[in-house]
């Protein structure tokens, strides 16, 4: 027998006289080196990166073809009333998510990551599916629009708990030294779901005329997510727990990690909470609000503007993991995290400016982008390995479940409402390159006073 099947089968042994003695079920042994299997490995990533592109997918699907979908399921006398309908199911979507996280976030911590993030993908697929195949208000009346926000509040919650879990899974599985690495494919699957999912719409779009997306082509899109969704739910089908969870699990208290987090731990809940909203607004800004801003300032094509928005979403996806390595072996990944949002904080506004006076000039508004995608790769990839060493195992997942979902989900998504209202009651076009120099600071303000934990073994 050679080193590594006898390391093997010694884990194995290990692994089950460990069930023997506590009646848990199977779970991965990590040894002291962090040396993992790499098929393993890969299995577990896989599984982490496969539910946030579902996630990812349908949001994007959804908003990008919410003006098709708005006469389908409300009363074509008034379109605008449909599609500010509409809208508002999506924004209901994300009102969940806090409720979500706050019920996966104790479930996980009670039972287990990977119990939790194999209920959550089969809890947003199922509803992708559901949106597919709904009958439309001239088939059902009052009845399809009742019925489309209830899946889209089924939605919202199982969104809550799958972002922060399928982190937390990957961080606390990772190999020694690449909590960060490991952790950024969370961030990683986000971003490629909403690839696909503008890539989906863009595609049946192209490919239908107007009459055959409304008599039922629209749903297509739907329908494939559905697969996607089917295909996450057979990859966690066998996700073992972590060996640290396992142990953690055994010595347990009966207490409420829920209430944990917003008692015992309510210094680091309330830090996770300022840093996450501030970094969302950042992100929301410049992935969702910009080429808005460029369209509304008349600097640029809304088709171009998205285009560019587009392209610097794919140059995220690989610079995501390269920040990461950044922060797992040459910075600390706390300081890593706050001299990219320095950075972004003190260009934001003189950008913002130089776009403007330019009028639309493709030299500022290009680097801008450039410059400001390729600083929040940094948070985006080193964020969810920061969140997961905040917190200590008995409530690590309920308070980095809410502080996430609440900062980035509520706070976040909001930003394009105030960004607009800033503009519109202070007259300053610039005002959006402001709030983000102000979001910047307070993000930095929460980082000084999070301990780096990068380097020691989490808690």
């Amino acid at each position: 027998m050679n080193a590594d099947a006898w390391k093997h089968d010694t884990a194995e042994k290990g692994d089950v006289e460990t069930r023997q003695r506590s009646g848990s079920r199977p779970m991965i042994v990590q040894q002291q080196t962090g040396a993992i299997q790499d098929p393993e490995l890969r299995h577990r990533i896989m599984a982490g990166f496969i539910g946030n592109v579902v996630e990812w997918y349908d949001f994007a699907l959804y908003g990008y073809l919410a003006g098709i979908i708005a006469p389908v399921f409300f009363p074509s006398q008034d379109p605008t009333a449909g599609l500010i309908a509409t809208y508002g199911i999506f924004a209901a979507g994300f009102l969940m998510r806090p409720l979500g996280a706050a019920v996966f976030g104790w479930f996980g911590d009670r039972y287990g990551r990977a119990r939790t993030m194999q209920i959550s993908v089969a809890m947003m697929a199922l509803p992708t599916l559901l949106l597919g195949l709904l009958p439309t208000y001239a088939q059902v009346g009052v009845l399809a629009p009742v019925l489309l926000v209830l899946v889209r509040i089924l939605q919202g919650i199982s969104v809550g708990g799958e972002f922060s879990s399928s982190a937390t899974y990957l961080v606390e599985t990772a190999p020694t030294g690449r909590r960060g690495l490991t952790g950024s494919w969370a961030n990683i699957g986000s971003m490629t779901g909403s690839l696909l999912g503008v890539g989906a719409a863009a595609l049946v779009t192209t490919l239908f005329d107007a009459q055959t997306m409304q008599d039922g082509a629209w749903r297509l899109p739907f329908l494939g997510g559905a697969l996607l969704g089917v295909t996450a739910i057979l990859m966690r089908r066998n996700l073992h727990g972590s060996e640290r969870f396992g142990q953690h699990d055994a010595a347990r208290e009966e207490t409420s990690p829920l209430l944990q987090a917003f008692t015992t731990n309510l210094k680091e809940t309330l830090l996770a909470l300022g840093f996450a909203a501030s970094y969302g607004t950042c992100f929301y800004i410049t992935f969702v609000y910009l080429p808005e801003w460029l369209s509304g300032q008349n600097l640029v094509e809304r088709s171009t503007a998205l285009t560019i928005n587009t392209a610097m979403t794919i140059l995220v996806i690989p610079l995501m993991p390269l920040g990461a390595i950044v922060g797992d072996r040459f910075l600390a990944r706390r300081t890593w995290i706050a001299v990219a949002l320095l950075g972004l904080g003190l260009l934001s506004w003189p950008m913002h400016l130089w776009m403007l006076r330019s009028g639309g000039a493709m030299l500022p508004v290009v680097l801008f982008h450039v410059l400001a995608f390729a600083l929040l790769s940094v948070p985006l990839g080193s964020g969810p390995a920061l969140f997961v060493e905040m917190f200590p195992e008995e409530d690590r997942l309920s308070g980095y479940s809410v502080a996430f979902n609440l900062g980035v989900g509520v706070f976040g998504g909001l930003t394009p409402m105030i960004a607009t209202s800033l503009i519109a009651s202070t007259g300053i076009a610039t005002a959006p390159g402001l709030y983000m120099m102000l979001a910047c600071a307070l993000a930095v303000l929460c980082l000084a006073f999070v301990p780096d934990r990068s380097r020691a073994a989490l808690r």
